[in-house]
């Protein structure tokens, strides 16, 4: 199934104009029927668009993964050597997530034994947005509906004591992530572990990433919010990233 469902997808990509059904069925040698239920499953899952009655094209859900796929490649290769510049100078682990959904991914980790700490969520682990402080980033660039739409959707459910599960709170906590121009954890997703946050954003401004550093709570330091700061903002310059200019 898999094979036959790759060949379409390829033979959509050697067509710059939408093919019809016939024309499939004879790239791929599948029989009609075979290559229309194929088909089928692919417009429902946005991986192609029937553009006209009988004509496919690829669709842009292929874009959008294509995008995130290259984004995280990017933001990692970028990232992996300040990375673990800024865990030499702290020696507490260095974290690099992103977004999906209603969470953060970890992607990358700097990190060693001699920092002390446990590692609870390893590369590839989630956690909710209003837990974390890289969630709060991107909470941050949310509008109000889409915050109020998260809140809903997730029920703002809290994980220690210290977890923000009003929507008041969060708010007025977001407020001061985007005045301060980075995000702090507060054992609020684990009690005994702090964290501090920066955005990293691309070459269009648009934050694709954080880095935040994770340590245990009685030894964060508000030094290292100037270092996360810059590190993230040297990674968004490695990206193509200009922030706007001072106003005069």
């Amino acid at each position: 199934m898999i094979q036959r469902l790759v060949s379409l997808l390829d033979a959509l990509a050697e067509r710059t104009e939408p093919a019809s059904l016939k024309d499939l069925s004879l790239a791929t040698g599948l029989h009609p029927s075979t290559a229309h239920r194929i088909l089928n499953d692919l417009v429902t899952a946005r991986l192609i668009d029937r553009s006209d009655p009988g004509t496919y094209q690829l669709g842009i859900r292929l874009l959008e993964l294509g995008n995130l796929v290259k984004t995280r490649l990017n933001v990692r290769d970028a990232a992996l050597g300040p990375m673990r510049e800024l865990h030499r100078a702290t020696g507490q682990p260095v974290n690099l997530s992103i977004r999906q959904a209603d969470e953060i991914v970890y992607i990358e980790r700097a990190v060693s034994e001699r920092s002390g700490m446990q590692v609870v969520r390893a590369v590839g682990g989630r956690a909710p947005l209003h837990l974390t402080s890289v969630g709060k980033l991107f909470l941050s660039v949310d509008d109000a509906r889409n915050v109020r739409a998260y809140a809903t959707r997730t029920g703002l459910a809290g994980h220690t004591r210290n977890s923000i599960t009003e929507l008041a709170r969060l708010e007025r906590e977001l407020a001061l992530v985007r005045a301060r121009g980075y995000a702090r954890d507060n054992e609020e997703l684990e009690l005994g572990v702090r964290c501090i946050a920066a955005g990293i954003r691309d070459d269009v401004g648009k934050l694709v990433a954080g880095l935040s550093i994770s340590a245990p709570a009685d030894f964060v330091q508000d030094d290292w919010i100037d270092l996360v700061c810059k590190t993230a903002a040297d990674i968004s310059s490695s990206l193509g990233y200009e922030p706007p200019a001072a106003q005069a």
